[in-house]
């Protein structure tokens, strides 16, 4: 296996390539980016206080368009005692190779080997349930779809799942039972034919507006543009298919927690109101679908937010902070400090 190496972000991050073989269009990787311990860690080991999240291990995983930048994100779990690894996906960010087309999947199951390699480098073995530390599965957007599908394939792994409005329905869900079966031609016949281009840089640009000085985001947009990648109809079918099988049902076991805005609204044209709505999942949908993925589903619905939550104007960036802090301290109480012994595959 390759060595950790000094990551993009700066001094607090450490990368590692995970080696997934090749496919048609050469070499696969997956990148476990990990976020090394504060200083305050060391100290309370010294002094033998233990912190709420302790014996914990969060994997993040990313959206469509998108890799992992989120700085204060990862602190906000080694803070309080986690170790905190995010995976950008093959094809993806800091796994994009040249010739390669971005983010482009048939099938989202292929992710459990990416998600796979990254558990087995955090030290809990390639099932991700040889260690006695509690997992938390962390994702967004597209990432919040594969992270729910593979909980539910693999139960018993997670001790928690939260989702940051996670892409569970497609865009006005009535619309998905008429449009599956000629995206699902369109993959058999053609599948790297390219869809319209419908994103109009909007939720880039309210990003942008609410921006703040204080909590800064240095976001490469060679990995994460302003549009959002080309979107092709093998991918689609792959996404339309997951979508089909959260309306179906999950069993995903262990709790989950769903962050979402309170409300949506159309980028068809720029105005004031997309700084303070998500702009590019239905979230009245995604909340009914949420509802599918298991028997103990949370859904935190928050006033002015963005599609990521996390990257809001600052009130309801620092609410959707405090609902997280709020759960994840609910669920460790509920959960013990510790489990007693590793579990067995």
């Amino acid at each position: 296996m390759a060595d950790w190496i000094p990551d993009v972000l700066g001094d607090e991050f450490e990368q590692l390539t995970l080696d997934l073989g090749t496919d048609e269009q050469g070499p696969v990787v997956a990148t476990l980016v990990r976020a090394l311990p504060p200083e305050q860690e060391w100290w309370d080991r010294v002094r033998g206080r233990r912190r709420l999240l302790d014996g914990v291990d969060v994997l993040y995983v990313h959206g469509w368009s998108d890799y992992f930048f989120q700085k204060r994100l990862a602190r906000f779990w080694t803070s309080r005692g986690a170790r905190f690894f995010a995976l950008d996906l093959r094809k993806y960010g800091r796994s994009l190779r040249e010739g390669q087309t971005p983010g482009y999947i048939a099938d989202l199951a292929i992710y459990d080997q990416d998600i796979g390699a990254a558990l087995e480098a955090m030290g809990r073995g390639l099932g991700g349930n040889e260690s006695a530390r509690g997992l938390v599965l962390f994702g967004h957007s597209t990432g919040g779809l594969t992270l729910s599908l593979w909980a539910s394939r693999h139960p018993g792994v997670a001790d928690a799942v939260v989702l940051n409005s996670p892409w569970l329905e497609f865009q006005f869900a009535p619309a998905r039972a008429a449009l599956a079966p000629v995206v699902e031609l369109q993959a058999r016949i053609r599948p790297m034919e390219v869809a319209p281009q419908v994103d109009l840089g909007y939720y880039t640009r309210a990003q942008q507006e609410v921006a703040d000085p204080d909590d800064p985001m240095e976001i490469d947009t060679a990995w994460r543009p302003v549009q959002t990648m080309a979107v092709y109809a093998g991918w689609l079918h792959a996404v339309l298919t997951g979508h089909k099988t959260v309306a179906a049902g999950l069993s995903i076991s262990a709790p989950v927690c769903v962050l979402l805005s309170a409300r949506f609204v159309p980028p068809t044209r720029w105005s004031e109101e997309l700084t303070s709505a998500d702009s590019v999942l239905v979230v009245d949908d995604i909340a009914r679908a949420a509802l599918r993925l298991g028997p103990s589903v949370t859904v935190e619905r928050i006033d002015g937010a963005l599609h990521d939550v996390f990257l809001s104007r600052h009130a309801a960036r620092e609410e959707a902070y405090a609902r997280l802090e709020r759960w994840v301290t609910g669920w460790r109480a509920s959960a013990g400090l510790r489990r007693p012994e590793p579990r067995q595959t």
